[in-house]
């Protein structure tokens, strides 16, 4: 059974950095994406950045300049670095990953989450 575990996170002031890593265990599947999501109070759960197994990224404008995504494909990791922080990134942050079913459908992993919080 696939598990994502994540640390890092926690409290940081505005303008502070921060660093969460996740990583897959139970798995022998390699992961066509893996990523982080966060989703705020009252808000819906969004993307933050993804990396596919070949190193290509995708970033939420809203990160873009500010947070890096990497991964270690060998070991199923993937970390966030969070840079230049405001307090509109506060939410719990979750770990995804991504594989494709013999059917060639995607199926999603995900960890329990891990709180960040950024004071202004």
């Amino acid at each position: 059974q696939v598990q994502l575990v994540e640390s890092g996170g926690g409290l940081v002031q505005a303008g502070g950095s921060l660093r969460v890593s996740c990583a897959a265990s139970g798995s022998i599947f390699s992961f066509n994406v893996m990523g982080w999501y966060r989703q705020a109070p009252g808000n819906q759960r969004e993307l933050v950045a993804a990396m596919t197994s070949s190193g290509i990224t995708n970033y939420a404008d809203s990160v873009k300049g500010r947070f890096t995504i990497s991964r270690d494909n060998t070991k199923n990791t993937v970390e966030l670095q969070m840079n230049s922080l405001k307090h509109e990134d506060t939410a719990v942050y979750y770990c995804n990953a991504q594989r494709s079913l013999a059917t060639g459908r995607p199926y999603n992993y995900w960890g329990q989450g891990t709180q960040v919080t950024v004071s202004s």
